[in-house]
């Protein structure tokens, strides 16, 4: 005798489709991955969770421990921790702020102003890159309604 589902279950239903912010969120990672490839391969040995200093540090002054950890909304603590590996590495150098005694300034060696420059080529690649796969109008709209979303949500834009 076949069986047949009781009627008190519902249908499964199909599977739902990926949301909105799950593809941002792999878009961010897959992208993410891509620069800190681009960077190795550059010559500027890295982890990929260095990327959290190298995209919120003020390339020109430095910046506080913990604005770089405000910016990248993670404890100080796990900022300290990457901010010991990058100065191991010779990419950043913690110095007194002249606007605090007491604070000091997370700032770019020489070094590490030239993998922040890798960075950017590798960037520059990617952009391209994203050109080819959804045209140069889309792009551009992509880009606009990204904007709409950072700045309606009151998102940080990169170092200064």
């Amino acid at each position: 005798m076949p069986r047949t589902r009781p009627t008190s279950q519902a249908p499964q239903a199909s599977a739902p489709e990926v949301n909105t912010v799950a593809l941002l969120g792999q878009a961010y990672s897959a992208l993410g991955h891509k620069i800190v490839a681009g960077v190795v391969a550059a010559g500027f040995p890295q982890r990929p969770a260095h990327s959290g200093v190298f995209a919120h540090i003020d390339i020109e002054g430095g910046t506080r421990l913990t604005e770089l950890a405000r910016r990248a909304n993670i404890t100080p603590q796990a900022m300290g921790e990457l901010v010991d590996d990058l100065e191991l590495l010779g990419y950043v150098t913690r110095r007194p702020d002249p606007g605090d005694r007491r604070a000091k300034l997370i700032a770019l060696t020489p070094r590490g102003v030239a993998c922040v420059g890798a960075a950017f080529e590798t960037i520059a690649w990617i952009e391209h890159r994203l050109e080819d796969i959804l045209g140069e109008r889309t792009l551009r709209t992509l880009r606009r309604a990204l904007n709409r979303i950072v700045a309606a949500e009151g998102g940080f834009r990169g170092p200064r």
